[in-house]
């Protein structure tokens, strides 16, 4: 399928650079997955228009401050390094910028500590940390900063640390955010269970591929990358009993597509488009996401090209919020 059918205009003035000050306050645009008019709600009448007996499935991966900073250890020259993923050990697969190559080798000093450089892999790097385990999370958690998208025009700040984390962040790992998670609070949370409906957490570790635009002309020529995932038995068993599951995010609905609901550890590449026949989800709670991306090509996966491109081209007109701290849609 041509990439080009993904694309639409979006002014640069909607897509949101800082959080709302309240999580839930956002515009909820619903849409009939199967036809009928949009709606205009908000995020906190989510309770109302769900019904007692449905399940929605979030992912509770944690954000790590995964963009570290530092000097070349000898010439004092400045490096940037993203972690992207552990590949066992002290290493971690990195993403790195510097004024000249990052050779093997290369020593980077870091707030006192000192990482090197094991293999530059022509723009990926395997990096070796001097730490492991929790004094590894509490060196990034000093020394690092939160990885935000790029299209956040500015650099990360302290309020980042916690609107760039779901209220129900967990499982340590990941290098983006699981956005539509961003709109819940602790009240939503109690609010839907009062009203019957139940919430269970899946994991996928978020990597830097979910958000990047599709480069290949053609759907077909894309390739994802493996993000790892994890589905605990109380959610498997849920989704047994559960009247409706609603995925909150791409990333739940992928891990559950992937996963079969099966519970367990996996890994997945799946990379879902139109013609996509889905197997347990009936609803989905998403951001709106960037034109040629993997994540609208799911969302148009989901409830239909056509019906979701014309869902965008009303919510720019009605001046909605785009991408991560953006607003939201519920499919249904």
């Amino acid at each position: 399928m041509d990439v080009a059918a993904f694309d639409y205009p979006l002014p640069a003035e909607l897509i949101a650079q800082e959080p709302l000050p309240e999580r839930d306050a956002s515009q909820l645009l619903l849409l009939p997955r199967r036809g009928g008019p949009l709606q205009h709600r908000t995020v906190r009448e989510l309770p109302e228009l769900l019904k007692a007996g449905d399940l929605l499935v979030i992912n509770d991966v944690r954000v790590i401050p995964a963009r570290l900073r530092g000097r070349k250890a000898g010439t004092g020259g400045k490096v940037e390094l993203l972690l992207v993923e552990p590949l066992g050990g002290a290493d971690w697969l990195a993403l790195g910028q510097a004024s000249k190559p990052l050779r093997e080798g290369t020593e980077v000093e870091v707030l006192g500590a000192r990482l090197q450089i094991v293999q530059n892999r022509g723009g990926e790097l395997v990096v070796r940390l001097p730490l492991q385990g929790d004094a590894l999370w509490e060196f990034l958690d000093r020394a690092g900063e939160m990885p935000l998208p790029p299209y956040l025009e500015r650099p990360a700040g302290q309020l980042d640390r916690e609107r760039y984390q779901t209220v129900f962040a967990r499982e340590r790992g990941a290098v983006a955010a699981p956005t539509a998670g961003l709109h819940f609070t602790q009240s939503l949370l109690e609010n839907l269970k009062r009203a019957d409906i139940r919430v269970e957490p899946i994991t996928l570790h978020v990597g830097l591929g979910t958000f990047l635009p599709v480069r290949a002309a053609r759907t077909e020529e894309h390739r994802m990358h493996r993000e790892r995932y994890f589905v605990p038995e109380r959610t498997a068993r849920a989704l047994q009993e559960a009247k409706r599951v609603i995925a909150v995010g791409t990333t739940a609905l992928r891990t559950l597509e992937a996963s079969h609901g099966e519970p367990g550890s996996g890994s997945t590449d799946l990379f879902i488009t139109p013609g996509y026949e889905f197997r347990i989800a009936g609803g989905l709670f998403t951001n709106f996401h960037l034109p040629r991306s993997t994540l609208l090509m799911l969302v148009a996966a989901f409830a239909g090209l056509d019906r979701v491109l014309a869902a965008y081209r009303e919510a720019v007109e009605r001046r909605y919020r785009f991408f991560s701290y953006g607003d939201a849609m519920l499919i249904l």
